[in-house]
């Protein structure tokens, strides 16, 4: 009677770390990007998918935003008075020093630079806000070189990714498999069919969400990253479960020691 007594309970313990073991698993599936084209398990050709790429739409300046402009002339009189920041600080510049002596950009999407008054950059490229301040520093002074870079040039990369943060966008052009690489990819209970993109705009944030398992990932506009963007990776339904892990394991462990005890007293 005691044997009968200890199998089902060895085997009930046996069957409950199976379950666990089964559930933390995650297969190859989950961890492969770009598997398949167009909800279809048919992998596209190389070909096709950089005919089907589109080209990144540059940045257009929002209210809210930070430019540095540095303005440089022949007089040297002239470069102090149109640059808030002094000539001679150009050349160690931070993001700190570059949004103190920055242009920020207010509500209406103007700007106000000295001796020259409001100039509208809101809506603009920031090659388009260039254009138009060469035309109007030539009514100052001539051979004027005019740098223009945006201060909030960052991104943030957050949830399943293995260092989540601030990143600054270092080039014009990246794209959201490069984003992910800065935050060291994505970890394990990461879900690659479930990425969530959060991107501002002037009349609030526009949010999708789309996989990176899917080829057509490439001719999406959210393929590449804007300045001021935040990628969510979304952890798969199995997370839950492997945060709790060493909490089931304690639980599972002292179940097991606690029926073996019983188990032995029903033998004596």
């Amino acid at each position: 009677m005691a044997l009968n007594m200890k199998t089902p309970s060895s085997g009930f313990v046996l069957i409950i770390m199976l379950l666990f073991l089964t559930a933390s698993c995650v297969t190859k599936k989950h961890l492969t990007y770009l598997q398949f084209s167009g909800g279809s398990a048919a992998v596209s050709s190389e070909t096709g998918d950089r005919q089907n790429s589109i080209t990144p739409a540059a940045y257009k300046v929002m209210p809210h935003d930070n430019l540095y402009i540095r303005v440089i002339t022949p007089d040297p009189q002239w470069s102090e008075l149109f640059n808030s920041m002094p000539v001679g600080v150009g050349g160690s510049l931070t993001e700190e020093s570059a949004g103190l002596f920055g242009y920020s950009v207010d509500e209406s999407g103007m700007i106000e630079i000295p001796f020259v008054g409001k100039v509208e950059v809101g809506g603009h490229t920031l090659s388009e806000i260039k254009t138009e301040l060469d035309s109007i520093f030539r009514g100052y002074v001539t051979d004027a070189a005019i740098t223009i870079r945006l201060v909030n040039n960052f991104i943030s990369i957050i949830g399943e990714v293995n260092l989540p943060g601030r990143y600054p966008i270092m080039r014009d052009r990246i794209n959201v498999f490069e984003a992910l690489s800065m935050a060291g990819d994505m970890t394990t209970f990461g879900d690659r069919q479930r990425i969530k993109l959060i991107r501002p705009s002037p009349y609030g944030p526009i949010i999708k969400e789309f996989s990176l398992a899917d080829r057509s990932i490439f001719s999406s506009e959210f393929y590449y990253i804007m300045p001021n963007d935040i990628i969510y990776a979304i952890p798969m339904k199995g997370r839950a479960f492997e945060v709790n892990s060493t909490i089931w394991t304690l639980l599972l462990s002292t179940i097991t020691s606690t029926l073996g005890v019983i188990a032995f007293f029903r033998t004596l």
